[in-house]
């Protein structure tokens, strides 16, 4: 049986992939290194379905129709340069090789030049939405070869989550533009995240509340202008008891943050570009300074600080922190949309932002209901450096930055840390100032190291011999 289209590794995500594109009426051959799992899905998941088992790199590819079609959906890094090593030699000019793992955009870059030396389309593209979306409709970034993309188009429009605008899947650009888009895609991840959670410390040691009163506020703020998958699942996290404990399962849950690298990246590229994403970047520190458990244990009884507990009327600062929480969270899209912008200027992407935002739509993580009203504001003004420039999103600041202050100097009287919230608004402070001290900084640089400045009165570059009279 000759298969239309082929998954390479058969981790959770494959698996549920391969599902996806055999319930879209394809045939769909599979291959994963070790036989046992091969096996094993096939017994369990595709009884009476078109999926070709194979144990071989070599019957995979003979099992596929040419041009030949398939993904990979195999761990970053090495893992995935080991298979593409003995896969290109068993593929013909003019096949499709999706990359549709978590690669560094620098590793997609070396592998469309590896693979264009055999002939082979290949397509560096992320794949967001989790277990659950690889199956039922993940958003789909794709980048590299074009004419390659043309060939799978049909079926990845077909695998896609349908969002309010259509399949929320997408050519985005040559190289690897697509990847670049899944890395800012998970960085703005890590920084609503971290919102999330400043908002639940705010609310359970600053206002002593209960899993089940928190989980209504998120229900409350979710049913709002605050509509987002990841404000979802935190009202269910919050409600889920532990059958052993009767406690609120999130209670017992180390506060010791993982991360698999992707919004590390997303903040790396940020400084090497010169974009301007703070809130990613204290976001991904927030994890960092999670995993020193022991030492946070041994710091608290050494270092001194206030009671957690925030003395405010607890209505008022709700509602405050529901302005706060807003204004932080497009923080993050703001400065993740800026990046991709200065991304794409830098590394050639052409990248269009109101098509960036349709495709987060629906079946990725940050899908959110403010992302129909930021693919609107880029269309109609697709070079806007900075979404809170827009109407609808200064009103957000205008109507929220004075409580936002008001919850900040209640968080650190009260010595709970902040990072994302208080990255945020100092982002944004900067930004709307005409002028900030980083004249002194200048003079500095001067003093120390004849860097020279230019002035404000005057064309021209200047460098004094400050110790002199």
């Amino acid at each position: 049986m000759s298969a239309d289209f082929g998954v390479i590794g058969l981790a959770v995500m494959g698996q549920n992939l391969a599902l996806n594109v055999e319930s879209r009426d394809y045939t769909v051959a599979v291959y994963n290194r070790t036989r046992f799992r091969t096996d094993e899905f096939m017994r369990d998941k595709c009884e009476g379905k078109r999926v070709v088992p194979t144990h071989s790199l070599k019957e995979f590819v003979e099992a596929l129709s040419v041009p030949r079609k398939m993904i990979l959906m195999v761990k970053a890094g090495p893992a995935t340069d080991a298979v593409l090593e003995q896969l290109f030699p068993l593929l013909s000019s003019g096949d499709v090789v999706i990359d549709g793992g978590n690669a560094h955009y620098s590793d997609t870059e070396k592998r469309i030049q590896q693979a264009g030396k055999h002939g082979i389309h290949y397509l560096g593209t992320g794949i967001s939405g989790g277990e659950d979306g690889a199956l039922h409709g993940p958003a789909i970034m794709a980048g590299g070869d074009r004419e390659g993309y043309e060939q799978v188009e049909e079926i990845l429009v077909k695998i896609a989550a349908v969002g309010p605008e259509g399949p929320c899947c997408a050519y985005f650009g040559p190289g690897s533009s697509g990847h670049y888009v899944k890395m800012v895609h998970n960085g703005i991840e890590y920084a609503i995240m971290e919102t999330i959670a400043e908002a639940y410390d705010l609310m359970s040691r600053g206002l002593k509340m209960t899993a089940q009163k928190m989980a209504s506020v998120f229900a409350e703020w979710n049913n709002g202008d605050l509509s987002s998958y990841l404000f979802e699942i935190t009202e269910k996290i919050l409600r889920r008891v532990d059958p052993d404990t009767g406690k609120p399962l999130v209670d017992l849950i180390l506060d010791r943050a993982a991360q698999k690298g992707t919004g590390k990246w997303s903040t790396q590229s940020a400084l090497d570009i010169g974009s301007p994403a703070p809130t990613i970047a204290m976001s991904v520190f927030a994890r960092v300074i999670s995993a020193l458990k022991e030492e946070r244990v041994e710091a608290q009884d050494v270092l001194s600080g206030p009671d957690n507990k925030i003395s405010a009327d607890r209505d008022e600062f709700l509602r405050d922190l529901f302005g706060t929480v807003k204004i932080t969270v497009l923080a993050a899209y703001a400065q993740g949309f800026r990046q991709l912008q200065d991304a794409s200027r830098e590394r050639g992407y052409n990248l269009d932002s109101a098509e960036v935002a349709r495709v987060w739509m629906a079946g990725c993580i940050i899908r959110a209901r403010t992302l129909t009203q930021m693919a609107q504001v880029f269309r109609e003004e697709p070079d806007l450096p900075l979404v809170f420039l827009a109407t609808p999103f200064r009103e957000v600041w205008d109507k929220g930055q004075s409580g936002l202050r008001r919850v900040l100097a209640q968080a650190h009287a009260s010595g709970i840390p902040i990072p994302a919230i208080d990255s945020a608004i100092d982002f944004l402070d900067a930004y709307r100032s005409a002028r900030l001290p980083a004249n002194m900084i200048q003079a500095q640089r001067d003093f120390f190291g004849a860097h020279t400045y230019k002035r404000i009165d005057k064309d021209g570059v200047f460098h004094t011999k400050w110790e002199e009279g």
